[in-house]
């Protein structure tokens, strides 16, 4: 049960994305009035960077991951969590039983599914009155770094577009009509490492590499030649997480 794409190659660089806002994770484990012991599905867990935050709040969680590297990954770093468990799916289609979950979430994943169809399985296995999230972290690219970045990848891509991943996704959830009142949050979170780890990261974003397969390690090249020249051991990336929730019908 796979993906379009296959992120194989990126899963080893994904260890080095940054962790959600953990302040917007609280606010929607708060609006969602949820508890410790509730349940959560997390759809395109990925690495756990989202199904980490959501077990420190205390929710047993079922985690769903297509790729086989990527959810090996999520294993190993959730092992001290005894209420996370993973399962093979994708957000069309997860396996998981109807009427389960209290909060069904998508960290980073909602824009490479269907969304219609996966909010229609989301709504399936959700229970009455449970929460749809999903979220991103986006880049501020006002840092002048990022500048430095975008400018690399436009001159390499000129017609580079950032996908769904960067709309607001509320109209997209009410046309399904299938939940309530669309709530939105965000949270700003630093994202410190390596200079080293920083330009491996580079290798995760697939929004990057779907558009330049051919010149993809150039760019990669590139941006490690802008962080070089800053003669820095550790580079600070500024990211708001920004979610969209709202509740089952």
């Amino acid at each position: 049960m796979k993906t379009e794409w296959d992120y194989t190659n990126l899963a080893e660089a994904y260890l080095r994305r940054p962790e959600y806002a953990a302040s917007a994770i609280l606010e929607m484990f708060e609006r969602a009035g949820l508890k410790p012991g509730d349940s959560a599905c997390d759809v395109g867990a990925g690495a756990a960077h989202l199904t980490l935050e959501l077990a420190k709040l205390g929710l047993r969680i079922w985690a769903v991951e297509p790729n086989d590297a990527m959810r090996r990954n999520g294993t190993r770093r959730t092992a001290d969590y005894p209420g996370v468990q993973w399962f093979e799916g994708i957000g069309e289609d997860t396996g998981m039983e109807a009427a389960k979950f209290d909060l069904v979430t998508f960290g980073s994943s909602f824009n490479v599914c269907d969304r219609q169809k996966a909010l229609i399985e989301t709504s399936r296995i959700l229970k009455p009155g449970g929460y749809f999230a999903c979220m991103w972290n986006h880049r501020d690219l006002s840092d002048p770094l990022q500048q430095k970045i975008e400018a690399v990848i436009k001159q390499n891509i000129p017609n580079y577009a950032y996908g769904t991943r960067r709309e607001d996704q509320t109209a997209v959830i009410d046309a399904s009509g299938l939940f309530g009142e669309v709530q939105f949050i965000s949270g700003q979170v630093t994202h410190r490492l390596s200079a080293k780890d920083f330009i491996e990261g580079w290798k995760s974003h697939g929004t990057v590499y779907r558009q330049s397969p051919d010149v993809f390690e150039k760019i990669i090249g590139d941006i490690r030649e802008v962080v070089e020249n800053l003669h820095q051991e550790t580079i600070a990336v500024p990211y708001t997480t920004r979610i969209w929730m709202a509740q089952r019908k």
